[in-house]
């Protein structure tokens, strides 16, 4: 989560909550008319003429270690030649979003049309810098459903838009990169180092789908529908800070010495490698999956984000051998628990794999899904969470990882021998039916061999914690060295906030 790294000033707070109050009664931001863009036609240009000409028609493959999927990102944007939409919940600028900024400003510096879009969630003191990016003249930035007020930090923030909070509460959780309408990228992953195995701490074990050909249209097509809406606002119509290119250039520079992963290359090898890779990629029947954004007020029941929710709930109850479950953050809402149970009593096998207590670093979430454990285990499912110590760690980021841990933020369902799907969807309330979400259902046997043994190892008892219902309602912790009695927390104080958490009623806002 990217934060401010700061504490509340106590005047900050003070002068917050008293704004709060006075503002509690004011107006609501109301949506705004744009004019209608859309993304280009695919792009012909060197390195896409080659890829069309030997190429199959679609293809995609899988993304599955952090950083070769940001190698990949940052080829991709080296290729383009006309446009570039980049949608997205998250982009911190550390390493990776600063790589990933650096080379989308040099695209648009040789003419390339970027257009950005982004939740407003973690905007907090930058909009000076986004002002700057878009004063650049190929370069368009967009915020979805934006904060009104939008001084201070992420506490007064919140607390000057408390008024506001039923709107707010919807968030845009999409992750998208088109890049000349040719090659998408769609998944899991937000821009920061701990999606990419960066970080020195925590991080991410994640996946996305890299896709090429006429499909990449529909994704376009999603995109565009997003950037029309009439909650994305140009970041200029919303901010009245002052444009800072100081702070763009700071945000731009990279230091560290994990670039290392990326090297430039020609336009010549760049296309010899984008038909490299098509050339080894599946190329099954794949669909997308988006909730529409809202048009009215994101908060109507009218409005709810279930389009995604419906779909997958198809694939659950057209399942027939098996539904392998990987999801961050599982939070089952009634439907799916009825879902999940009516698949194992049909004789479908259910496995899944989440967040351990101490590798999730949403710690109301996993209190909200301890509650459902019992009831998992004794339908029949098979239930493991992520060790933090995961023995192959090290698949998923930058070696040395002595003082690196695993958490699990990819969202995937493997479902018999044939279908695969990949998205920005975790299994909880709030991505089913209150943020907008968006990913792909793959149709092909070989795609679906190819995702289980990118993920079976992490279910092994060296990488996961194996569930074990005892007799008497007990829960045991299975690893391949040691089998605990209580959940593997960190610390005694993350139980003691584990348990404050499950008494407070909020499961269905997580």
């Amino acid at each position: 989560m990217r934060t401010d790294g700061k504490p509340w000033a106590r005047n900050e707070l003070g002068y917050g909550i008293a704004a709060a109050l006075l503002l509690s009664g004011c107006g609501s931001l109301e949506p705004i008319e744009t004019q209608p863009e859309y993304t280009s036609a695919p792009a012909n240009s060197l390195i896409w003429d080659t890829v069309r000409a030997g190429a199959p028609e679609n293809w995609h493959l899988l993304l599955n270690d952090g950083p070769a999927a940001l190698d990949r990102r940052l080829q991709a944007i080296d290729s383009a030649s006309d446009s570039i939409d980049l949608q997205t919940f998250l982009w911190a600028f550390d390493t990776a979003g600063s790589m990933v900024l650096d080379h989308i400003v040099r695209a648009a510096d040789r003419g390339v049309t970027v257009r950005i879009l982004i939740d407003d969630t973690f905007l907090v003191h930058e909009d000076a810098l986004l002002l700057a990016l878009a004063d650049h003249p190929n370069i368009e930035y967009r915020v979805f459903n934006p904060f009104k007020r939008r001084a201070g930090g992420m506490a007064t923030r919140q607390l000057l838009n408390l008024a506001d909070f039923g709107r707010l509460d919807h968030r845009m959780h999409n992750k998208a990169m088109v890049i000349d309408n040719e090659i998408a990228i769609v998944g899991g992953r937000n821009l920061a180092d701990e999606y990419f195995g960066l970080k020195d701490g925590p991080n991410f074990r994640d996946l996305e789908l890299l896709f090429g050909g006429p499909i990449v249209q529909d994704v376009s097509s999603a995109f565009d529908t997003y950037w029309n809406d009439r909650w994305s606002f140009p970041i200029e119509s919303i901010s009245h800070k002052k444009a800072s290119a100081a702070q763009l250039a700071e945000a731009r520079r990279v230091t560290d010495n994990s670039t290392h992963i990326h090297s430039e290359i020609s336009m010549d090898a760049l296309a010899a490698e984008w038909l490299k890779l098509s050339a080894n990629a599946d190329t099954g029947e794949a669909y997308l999956f988006a909730d529409d954004p809202p048009t009215g007020n994101p908060n109507s029941e009218d409005e709810a984000p279930v389009q995604l929710a419906n779909e997958l709930g198809k694939i659950f109850d057209a399942a027939e051998l098996e539904v392998l479950i990987v999801s961050a953050y599982l939070i089952p809402t009634p439907h799916l628990e009825g879902a999940i149970e009516r698949a194992l009593k049909r004789g479908v096998r259910v496995r899944i794999l989440t967040n351990s207590i101490g590798s999730n670093n949403h710690l109301s979430a996993h209190s909200a899904y301890r509650k459902h454990i019992n009831t998992l285990l004794s339908t029949g499912a098979e239930l493991h969470e992520v060790r933090v110590d995961a023995s192959n760690r090290d698949k998923y980021m930058l070696a040395p990882v002595d003082r690196k841990t695993l958490a699990l933020h990819a969202k995937a369902l493997i479902v018999d021998n044939n279908k695969v799907f990949v998205g920005s969807a975790n299994l909880d309330p709030r991505s089913l039916r209150i943020n907008t979400e968006m990913g792909f259902l793959v149709v092909s046997e070989s795609f679906n061999q190819a995702a289980r043994r990118a993920v079976e190892g992490d279910f092994e008892r060296a990488n996961a914690w194996f569930l074990e219902l005892q007799k008497d309602g007990r829960v045991f912790w299975v690893g391949d060295d040691q089998t605990l009695e209580a959940q593997p927390a960190i610390s005694f104080m993350q139980r003691i906030e584990d348990w404050f958490f499950s008494n407070l009623p909020f499961e269905n806002e997580l």
